[in-house]
């Protein structure tokens, strides 16, 4: 792992008795000693602690002053209604590029005289170097390298958090604040990544180990590593760039027709002309070839990524593939996400190859297992 980056809380891990491995070019820990499916379970019953300080952090700042003209340059980028988006709170966004595949999903805030953009850590050099190339004439696109990441995610995520900060509890879900903390500025939201209630939360480096050293003092607090991180957002439902959605997917296939307001859509206000449009608005129109959706195997065997999966129990060519699949701790079984042809209904048997038999698994909606947002 000698040509791998380290986050700023890597000491940390490694005092937690973190198990480090390589993620997106970075060493990050996979879990603790309380193992994953310990973990899974706490981040639902209590909190958990993620460090996610590999993503990037970038600010976008308006050279004339006024982040509405950050927003009209940001918004060209995407299918989604950036100039909409009211001070002080943060929304989904998606790169696409000019066949409408995905480039990368990412998060972005009005923070009133700009605006605030978290990118995922494998495309963030990548997401940068397109931001400065299409974005230079209308902002500063400016990447914060000088401070970490993290994610505090469960039922007993507000109490805890508002210990230390006590204007966190009056937060609601996908709003933003800057709060203080010890004589430094905290960057928060009120959102996640596991379909539970709680914040992610930009620390100053020099204050990052104390700041998640005062939480995981707190007996409902415990640190969270990426294996129970990725079976928590895959009960949520939610995608994980590069297995889920890619260059190759739109975001119609993907099934994230919510994250494309009515601004941008056909009739709307500012509809069209970002990257891929037509074909986009073509599949909001006509509906796609194939979409993601939920499956439920039968019995206890997961279906992995990669798997392929069949119309028939013999015989036939795979109508699809499995994107993201493993076994969910919280609704005691099964479940992955594919991508399958869009005649298929809820509820249609289909059948996952493993280990050469063709194992029957049911169409199912998601979230797996419901939200629990503070709206």
């Amino acid at each position: 792992m000698a040509d791998l980056q380290r986050t700023v809380l890597y000491d940390l891990h490694i005092a937690l008795g973190g198990k480090m491995v390589p993620f997106a070019g970075y060493e990050m820990p996979v879990q603790y000693p309380m193992g994953v499916l310990k973990e899974h379970l706490h981040t639902r019953a209590q909190a958990g602690l993620f460090d996610v300080s590999h993503m990037g952090q970038v600010i976008l700042r308006p050279k004339s002053g006024n982040v509405a003209d950050a927003a009209l340059a940001f918004e060209q980028l995407m299918p989604v209604d950036v100039l909409g988006l009211a001070e002080g709170k943060q929304r989904y966004g998606l790169f696409t590029n000019d066949a409408g595949g995905i480039l990368d999903d990412l998060m972005f805030a009005n923070r009133g005289d700009h605006l605030f953009v978290v990118v995922n850590a494998a495309c963030k050099g990548q997401d940068v170097a397109h931001m400065r190339a299409h974005l230079s004439d209308a902002c500063e696109v400016e990447e914060i390298t000088d401070r970490a990441l993290v994610a505090l995610q469960g039922p007993a995520a507000e109490a805890a958090l508002a210990r230390l900060v006590p204007g966190a509890a009056g937060m609601s879900f996908m709003q933003v604040a800057i709060l203080p903390w010890e004589g430094s500025e905290l960057w928060i939201s009120r959102s996640g990544y596991t379909g539970e209630d709680g914040y992610e939360i930009s620390v100053p480096d020099a204050q990052a180990r104390a700041f998640c050293e005062a939480l995981l003092a707190m007996e409902e607090v415990a640190p969270i590593g990426l294996g129970a991180r990725d079976s928590l957002r895959l009960e949520a439902g939610m995608c994980l760039y590069g297995h889920d959605i890619d260059t190759t997917t739109s975001p119609v296939e993907a099934n994230l027709t919510w994250a494309i307001q009515k601004a941008r859509r056909a009739g709307g206000a500012r509809a069209g002309g970002f990257p891929g449009a037509e074909r986009i608005l073509r599949e909001l129109a006509e509906g796609p070839a194939r979409r993601r959706v939920g499956l439920k195997p039968e019995g206890r065997a997961p279906m992995r990524e990669g798997t392929q999966v069949f119309a028939a129990t013999e015989g036939g060519e795979p109508i699809g593939t499995i994107t993201s699949g493993g076994f969910g701790p919280s609704i005691e079984g099964p479940m992955a996400m594919a991508y399958l042809p869009s005649n298929l209904a809820e509820g249609a048997t289909v059948y996952g190859d493993v280990r050469g038999k063709r194992l029957p698994a049911a169409i199912v909606p998601m979230p797996f297992l419901p939200n629990r947002y503070k709206r």
